[in-house]
């Protein structure tokens, strides 16, 4: 295999491995698959990258399954899924009556949501992986601090918004949060006056669905972002060999 095109191969494990995964375990996992491809090999670039996409198929899997855990969405500030602004008027007038509580339930019940239809990401970055080309790879080698991001979400994420959407309903079904936004908005329609300011209408599928997406994508580009430009990041030796010399 040629020295460049090695490197290439290396660099875009490390950048998308290291960019996807946020948990230590999960990116040693990443690099032990992917050892054997990396010393000294002799196989075709072909058959390299075809490994390397294998590899980062099964991480990412794993990645999406962190993100999906209790508390993957509401615990983070990062992803976590708030009132949309044209609603933010109705639960402020709702805490300041004493009615706070039913608008945590809803805001809760949307993070809830979107952390079961998580798992539906997984096949479907699987698929941008499989498909990379050495062009897509080259391009996100040379691309700014969120090029890997850039190319799983110009791959992913219309399926992933057709996909999740059905999950995200149902989700909400399950969690309760169409009766949590009936029962806020119940109690903001009762307080005196409110009428006069009118009730907002809200697309709960498309709402929860469209945050979901964009925590998802959010933590990806994070992630890559500091491996790209923060030393500290680099918790392996194999980050700070392709990324200190660059």
């Amino acid at each position: 295999m040629k020295r460049p095109a090695a490197r290439i191969v290396i660099v875009v494990l490390a950048l998308l491995a290291a960019g996807t995964l946020s948990h230590a375990g999960l990116f040693e996992d990443l690099i032990r698959q992917a050892a054997p491809l990396l010393q000294g090999s002799t196989l075709d670039d072909s058959t390299v990258v075809k490994g390397l996409k294998e590899a980062l198929a099964t991480g990412t899997e794993r990645a999406v399954k962190e993100v999906a855990k209790p508390d993957g969405y509401f615990g983070n500030q990062l992803i976590k899924i708030l009132l949309p602004d044209k609603v933010q008027n109705v639960a402020d007038i709702l805490g300041k009556v004493g009615f706070q509580g039913q608008v945590d339930e809803f805001v809760m019940s949307m993070n809830r949501a979107a952390e079961k239809a998580a798992p539906t990401a997984a096949s479907y970055f699987g698929d941008a992986i499989r498909d990379m080309s050495v062009e897509d790879a080259k391009g996100i080698l040379a691309g700014g601090d969120t090029a890997a991001t850039q190319f799983f979400e110009k791959k992913t994420r219309t399926k992933l918004f057709d996909a999740f959407k059905p999950f995200v309903t149902k989700s909400m079904d399950q969690v309760g949060t169409a009766r949590a936004y009936k029962e806020m908005i119940g109690k903001y329609e009762a307080v005196p006056l409110a009428s006069l300011a009118g009730t907002p209408s809200l697309d709960l599928d498309n709402y929860v669905t469209d945050k979901a997406l964009d925590g998802l994508f959010k933590m990806v580009g994070e992630e890559e972002k500091k491996i790209r430009t923060n030393p500290a990041a680099r918790t392996t030796d194999l980050l700070r060999t392709v990324f200190g010399s660059r």
